[in-house]
């Protein structure tokens, strides 16, 4: 298949780019680089060093034989993406081009704002591109768990069946964003389920749980091919934080009680759930849901995981509760459905400590590139302006 990957030098996007290149597919990225921009502004940097996207390509040719086109280019540009859509005619699109973190969307006024912006707008103008140009092709769109909220009832995949006042419909399951960054993937979703409603376009939402881990099959074939390995306060997810502050003996940050339990999902399992759905597509005006998770933790689970972990590394850790810098539940029912995807074939990679391991001595290897200063919270939901650390 003919596959655009939106987002395709990202964290996500490029391991999911030579995942599909070596399964056959022709693959060409559109990418703005607005995420290494920020390092570069904020000074900000992944544990593991990466490549840029034109060093990148050539090594995935050098090793492999396969060619990965990039453009660099922004959705918020509608007549290049549009050109871009209409020469080269994909038969999917996985739109992985977002902003990706609620912290950054709670920095400010300006941040948050841009979030809706390159977000919201950026989706719109994808689906503009798909309806004027190519009507057939499949938008697979990466959303987030985070959508949903922590409701006191099980989170379907997508829809509800209910019943009010003696009348029953399935309706789009209510959504409860905890963040400006949430709020512009429920925007997302409303958008493209409209689209799909009045164009006939076909698209799948994945809405992801938290993704850990960096290493995949592809980027183990060169160390020029790594993916990023985030662990600050912005990008870095919960897990990669507490395995880089074990590794350096430095206290696991816990926020809060620590009860807000979320979904989490390996980055194999990523690669593997977006080429399912792929090779599954909907029907013509079908606008349909994937929870895309594997497991559930609570963060409390997650510190006394790595904990374990680290004494069989002989590594002294330390866990300490900070106030809570966002607004959350910090205890909660959390209970999520996940069949569609384990129905298509998916056969999950479970967080063990393995994993863990890989990901500690990663630290250890590059902790001459671990900057204390970024690991701390300073992005507060009840600040008007925060500062980010240098």
């Amino acid at each position: 298949m003919k596959i655009l990957i939106i987002g395709g030098d990202g964290y996500l996007g490029w391991p999911q780019a030579m995942y599909l290149s070596k399964k056959g597919h022709t693959i060409l990225i559109l990418d703005s680089l607005m995420r290494r921009e920020f390092d570069l502004k904020n000074n900000f940097n992944s544990l593991v060093s990466i490549e840029n996207v034109k060093e990148r390509t050539r090594v995935w040719k050098e090793k492999t034989g396969l060619e990965i086109h990039y453009i660099i280019g922004d959705t918020r540009d509608y007549p290049l993406l549009s050109k871009t859509i209409k020469g080269f005619q994909p038969e999917a699109i996985v739109h992985f081009g977002e902003q990706r973190t609620a912290p950054y969307s709670m920095i400010d006024r300006e941040h948050a704002v841009f979030t809706m912006d390159n977000n919201v707008i950026g989706t719109m103008n994808v689906l503009y591109a798909i309806k004027d140009f190519c009507q057939d092709c499949h938008l697979v769109k990466l959303g987030t768990m985070g959508e949903y909220g922590t409701p006191n009832i099980d989170i379907e995949e997508g829809y509800i069946e209910i019943e009010h006042k003696g009348r029953k419909d399935k309706l789009p399951y209510p959504k409860q964003p905890s963040s400006f960054y949430h709020l512009s993937k429920v925007h997302d979703s409303h958008n493209i389920m409209f689209a799909c409603k009045i164009w006939n376009i076909k698209a799948t939402d994945l809405n992801q749980g938290v993704v850990y881990g960096h290493e995949t099959e592809e980027t183990e074939i060169d160390p020029r091919l790594a993916t990023r390995f985030d662990y600050d306060q912005i990008y870095g997810t919960v897990l990669n934080r507490f395995c880089v502050q074990a590794a350096i003996g430095y206290p696991l940050t816990v926020y809060g009680k620590g009860g807000q339990t979320r979904s989490y999902i390996n980055i194999q399992d990523t690669m593997r759930c977006i080429e399912l759905a792929i090779e599954n597509p909907p029907h013509k005006a079908e606008f349909r849901v994937f929870n895309q998770f594997t497991e559930i933790f609570s963060i409390n689970q997650l510190s006394e995981i790595v904990s374990h972990c680290s004494q069989e590394l002989n590594l002294k850790v330390e866990i300490r509760h900070l106030d809570n810098p966002r607004v959350e539940s910090e205890k909660h029912y959390y209970n999520a459905v996940n069949t569609n995807l384990i129905n298509l074939g998916l056969k999950p990679h479970y967080l063990r400590n393995t994993v863990l391991t890989s990901l500690m001595k990663e630290a250890l290897r590059n902790k001459s590139r671990i900057n204390n200063k970024l690991i701390d919270p300073s992005v507060n939901w009840r600040k008007i302006k925060n500062i980010l650390p240098q």
